[in-house]
């Protein structure tokens, strides 16, 4: 007689799947993966995931355009929010030690479909975020070989250059199938190489951080939080959904200003829960788990913050490049030296973002196939690699094809969107599972719950309100294309089906 595998062995969507059962199929030969990441290597992980676009990037943009010298306070904000949901996270991560990140908290916590519905949303979320760094990587490489002498013709150099035909964007489709060979090779490879650039990005931060305090003007903070400019952020489906709900004019500066940068910032911290999803790949992850995703944002908050205060101590907020602000930072004082060093940092750096990226999308793709939501064909593993090898590499060549020939920066905001959807399903996961297990052995455990998680709550659920509608309507429609996936195939196949599981 098969043991039980839920709370709910019926056809409900809303069965679950038992912690117990989540541990006792990682044990599978055929679909185990290899335990051999350290704390230190979570860490690694989590800091090369984290700082990329944000830092060399966004810092410019929000100060021009909606914070000023106060952008260090949206960052403070921005990971006010990620920590509450990374203490959610870390709670799940070493309780629940499996691969899948939120989706497998959300099938041990809340039931099937709201798990295959985190799953489908964590696969969008980490192939956009892949396809959109990949191809900012190529963009900082193409700037380097221009510098250089080299110069690739505009129709390998991707849509958004070429002015007529179609365009193919070489450099990001090549570093996507390259980043795939090595995830396929080992996740142990992975961390090493992630280690040596997490090492370049973090120094050339430092050199940001140290060089550039040299080089502030006062005058330049003045005023630290610019007077509310009372320009309306957008119209129709362009406007922040919290615009159309309560029907005020959102303003730019200011306070409010703040919280509008923040929910643009908030990009900067998408990673920290990539982190999650190698709970299975840890040697120690209930001690482990909880040091890196807590460590690595930490120390990626730190960081923003004295990055913040010191470019737009450099130079005044008004006059700062959207493109590149560090690197233009310091040419406007005088120093284009560092400005090649920026530039050459962001470029290494970048690499690692996409690297970890596409790292924890085959783990949440490799979990739901094991479950049976996705064919089983997908979850075995390399017989010598101990890697999840077939969803490797088909989402490989898929984000590869999306990067060279998608312009896709416009779907940016659905990365946001889905990464704040991910942290209020795993808030209330925690306080379901307290309330359902009690008694459950926690390594970690989040503390003042519920009061932590539905802050966790509130405060995801204001920064997703702050986003386009646009991206409201879109996040909507790949939802429903999942529900109908769903109940066409996963429901059906999924091991929790009685029916299924006598196949």
């Amino acid at each position: 007689m098969q043991e039980p595998r839920s709370r709910d062995a019926g056809g409900g969507v809303f069965r679950t799947k038992t912690v117990e059962q989540s541990i006792q199929d990682t044990e599978e030969p055929e679909h185990q993966l290899r335990k051999s990441l350290s704390a230190f290597d979570l860490m690694v992980f989590g800091v090369g995931v984290i700082i990329g676009t944000g830092i060399f990037v966004l810092t410019g943009a929000v100060a021009k355009e909606n914070a000023g010298p106060a952008t260090a306070l949206a960052f403070v904000a921005a990971g006010i929010v990620c920590a509450l949901a990374a203490l959610c996270y870390a709670e799940f991560a070493s309780t629940v030690p499996v691969a899948g990140s939120a989706y497998t908290f959300s099938y041990a916590s809340i039931g099937e479909l709201p798990a295959w519905i985190i799953g489908w949303d964590l696969v969008l979320e980490f192939a956009l975020g892949t396809a959109v760094v990949a191809v900012g990587w190529s963009g900082y490489v193409r700037s380097l070989m221009d510098n250089a002498g080299w110069h690739l013709p505009d129709y390998l150099s991707g849509p958004d250059v070429v002015k007529e035909g179609v365009g193919f964007d070489l450099l990001a489709f090549l570093l996507v199938l390259l980043l795939t060979v090595i995830l396929v090779v080992g996740v142990k490879l992975s961390a090493r190489l992630t280690a040596v650039v997490v090492g370049i990005k973090v120094t050339v931060v430092m050199i940001v951080i140290i060089a550039g305090a040299f080089f502030i003007d006062g005058a330049n903070y003045d005023p630290f939080i610019p007077p509310a400019s009372g320009e309306i952020a957008g119209s129709g489906l362009d406007a922040p959904l919290v615009q159309l709900m309560f029907g005020y004019e959102p303003t730019t500066f200011g306070w409010q200003g703040i919280f509008t940068a923040a929910s643009v910032v908030f990009f900067a911290f998408i990673g920290f829960d990539v982190v999650a999803t190698t709970a299975e790949e840890t040697r120690n992850p209930q001690r482990d788990m909880p040091r890196g995703i807590l460590g690595s944002l930490l120390i990626c908050t730190v960081l923003y913050v004295a990055v913040s205060i010191v470019v737009t101590g450099m130079q005044k907020y008004t006059e700062l490049s959207v493109d590149a602000p560090l690197a233009d930072a310091f040419k406007a004082t005088g120093h284009p030296w560092y400005a090649g060093a920026i530039s050459f940092g962001a470029a290494v750096g970048l690499t690692t973002v996409c690297m970890i990226l596409l790292l924890g999308q085959t783990r949440v793709f490799f979990a739901m196939s094991r479950d049976g939501l996705l064919p089983r064909f997908f979850s075995k593993t390399h017989p010598h690699f101990g890697t999840p090898y077939r969803p490797t590499i088909l989402l490989g060549c898929i984000i590869a094809v999306i990067a060279g020939f998608t312009s896709i920066s416009e779907l940016a905001t659905l990365v946001n969107i889905g990464t704040l959807f991910a942290f209020v399903v795993v808030a209330i996961g925690v306080i379901i599972l307290r309330r359902t297990h009690p008694d459950l052995p926690r390594a970690f455990r989040t503390p003042w719950v519920p009061v932590l998680p539905i802050l966790s709550v509130c405060a995801s659920l204001w920064l997703m309100i702050n986003l386009p509608a646009e991206t409201w309507v879109r996040f909507g429609g790949w939802m429903i294309v999942g529900i109908v996936v769903y109940f066409l195939y996963g429901q059906k196949h999924s091991r929790m089906n009685p029916a299924s599981s006598r196949r």
